[in-house]
């Protein structure tokens, strides 16, 4: 999610993390962000520090959701770039901090740095059978061939592969892969594990019948 007031600022940030195949939620104030970080399973937050409820509203947002229990990764965004702001940044429960104005690409590799943290097994690359998932380089390979996929492609199948064996129902994949715009009656999903499967072979998306879909966790059901 990001949470930032200034709509020239937020909307080339979300464009840009969605081109690169990233499920983003957005709020312009600190209400708004509180309600859906405690209600959506995020992978990452960037917050702006100055939101409408005040000059320091992100880190009181930030410092909030660490009281009710979140451990989401949270990088801060904002123009404050004394020393003491970025200690108050971190004391706040932040884990990463960046100045505006910053250049998008950075921030895409500080939120994959976030990302990969916030997992439950932080390895770099993951391998099943003949495929090998490089997650810093985004790339699949296949018997050592790298597999041409979409941006969203790669997306579905990380959600799946970071967890082998859990299963994802439809709605769970449409709010981590495609955020809230797309409604959950579509069946986006279905067709995007059809082109995995055409591109990766049949195993690599296991069908779990009524309740949806996995990453096998072990070799593929006979």
């Amino acid at each position: 999610m990001v949470v930032e007031d200034e709509p020239t600022i937020r909307r080339p940030l979300v464009a840009s993390l969605r081109e690169a195949g990233y499920a983003v939620d957005e709020a312009a104030c600190a209400r708004e962000a509180r309600e859906l970080a405690l209600t959506i399973p995020f992978d990452a937050l960037m917050v702006d520090v100055g939101l409408p409820e005040g000059p320091l509203a992100g880190f009181e947002l930030v410092r909030e959701l660490r009281e009710a229990g979140s451990s989401c990764p949270v990088l801060f965004l904002t123009a404050r770039d004394a020393v003491e702001d970025r200690i108050a940044g971190l004391d706040a429960g932040g884990d990463d901090y960046l100045v505006k104005p910053f250049h998008l690409g950075e921030v895409q590799a500080r939120l994959r740095a976030l990302v990969r943290r916030g997992r439950s097994e932080p390895q770099s690359t993951q391998v099943w059978q003949d495929l090998r998932l490089d997650w810093n380089a985004r790339a699949v390979f296949r018997d050592g061939a790298r597999v041409a996929l979409t941006a969203k492609e790669f997306s579905l199948l990380e959600v799946l592969a970071s967890h082998p064996g859990r299963i994802y129902t439809r709605d769970e994949l449409i709010d981590r892969v495609w955020d809230g715009r797309f409604d959950a009656e579509s069946n986006v999903v279905d067709t995007y594990v059809r082109n995995l499967r055409r591109k990766l072979g049949d195993p690599v998306v296991q069908t779990v019948r009524g309740l949806g879909y996995r990453f096998p966790d072990a070799g593929p059901e006979v």
